[in-house]
């Protein structure tokens, strides 16, 4: 049977996949299930056909899971916002989804079987001190042709006028924003860990977090994590992980505006070495700022300029990074840090890595290909960074045959 948009079939959903769907078949035709949950009985409409699966949205329950919920927030849902993906699970059912798809990636690229437990994150606290579901510090709201500020829908371009985002921090969702009218394309929005949230008129403009005992000055346009618990977390997991000693030489690599940096000098002291590589203008800037009283080294370069060089006329490597090192911390963009990187770190000497990871699937490919460098998978932590969505940050420690 083809399948074409907007066509409407009778499944039944099998287990989530990676993306914020399930899979089901029809007819011999995969589909991937937004809205859905494992084992439900659903009217599918088709949202997208591509060759050999379509795309589609879970528009009819039939026969609900019991981890089904109603939705806390009126524009989530098909053919409505796109940022959450999971709202119609319970707490438990979101958490074990994110570490089925963890496991599933885990098994089908490295063929690991790992165990995986979701950890969450302590709950944000609104102005009447009680929790509150608003976790994230930094939202861009997309302005429609109207002036009307929204989010986007799914894979879409299109965009959904709201009254109120349920994710978006307590500060941000007081802000004057989605009440009125904008000329601009999109509006940012900031709630820094230091001061009042605002609406960011200029990117360039300072702003300071704090984490891991450290200040950290950036630019409200820069790269930090957006849960107001997940830097902290996260410098935590990494440094339980590596266990790092004085006099111990570290890598940082991708190492932005220097949070892991900063945590690790803590522990190797002056006597210690630690390089931090990072190719963003912005982010090499800050690095600069907020680690210029700590023993770090600042290398401006890709990572994979850093440590795997063109060879020289006289056929020899000038990498800026020389091993022998003892740790490395790795936390790459969402692509993962690929084969020629992990090469490299492999060959480097470390006694461990720990592997910073926003994306499961980039993370699994990379672990294969340390395993076949002769690494193993030592500990996997999971975090819920982003809940009511699909999305999960790992924290992996990777050891050398040797240990």
């Amino acid at each position: 049977m083809t399948l074409l948009e907007l066509d409407r079939v009778e499944v039944t959903v099998g287990a989530p996949a990676h993306g914020g769907h399930c899979v089901a078949r029809h007819e011999g035709m995969v589909l991937f299930v937004r809205h859905a949950l494992p084992g439900e009985r659903v009217i599918a409409e088709v949202t997208e056909v591509h060759r050999g699966y379509v795309r589609a949205d879970a528009v009819e329950i039939i026969e609900a899971s019991p981890d089904r919920v109603p939705a806390p927030c009126p524009w989530s849902g098909p053919n409505a916002c796109g940022g959450c993906d999971l709202q119609h699970a319970s707490t438990s059912a979101q958490l074990e989804w994110k570490a089925s798809v963890v496991r599933e990636l885990l098994a089908r690229f490295a063929q690991v079987d790992q165990a995986v437990r979701v950890e969450q994150l302590p709950s944000t606290v609104g102005a009447d001190g009680q929790p509150d579901a608003g976790w994230r510090t930094r939202v861009r709201y997309t302005v429609d042709a109207e002036g009307r500020p929204g989010l986007r829908k799914h894979r879409s371009h299109e965009v959904v006028p709201i009254e109120r985002c349920m994710i978006a921090y307590p500060g941000i969702r007081s802000l004057p924003v989605l009440n009125r009218t904008w000329s601009a394309d999109a509006v940012e929005t900031v709630a820094p860990s230091t001061e009042p949230a605002f609406v960011v008129t200029d990117p360039a403009r300072p702003i300071v977090e704090h984490a891991a005992g450290h200040e950290f000055t950036l630019s409200a346009g820069g790269f930090w994590q957006v849960h107001p618990y997940a830097a902290q977390t996260l410098a935590d997991a990494v440094i339980e992980q590596l266990a790092p000693k004085a006099g111990e030489t570290v890598w940082d690599l991708y190492g932005g505006a220097g949070l892991f940096a900063a945590a690790v000098a803590d522990h190797v002291g002056v006597t210690g070495q630690v390089a931090l590589v990072e190719s963003a203008p912005d982010g090499v800037a800050a690095a600069r700022q907020n680690l210029a009283k700590l023993p770090v080294r600042i290398v401006e370069s890709t990572v994979e300029r850093a440590l795997v060089p063109p060879r020289g006329r006289a056929g020899r490597s000038s990498a800026r990074l020389r091993g022998p090192v003892d740790l490395v911390v790795l936390d790459p963009p969402r692509t993962g840090a690929g084969k020629q990187v992990v090469t490299a770190i492999a060959a480097s000497g470390a006694r461990a890595v720990s592997y910073v990871a926003c994306d499961p699937a980039a993370l699994a490919r990379d672990v294969a290909t340390f395993q076949g460098l002769g690494w193993h998978l030592a500990q996997l932590r999971a975090f819920d960074c982003f809940p009511f969505t699909h999305h999960v940050e790992c924290v992996a420690l990777l050891l050398p045959a040797r240990s």
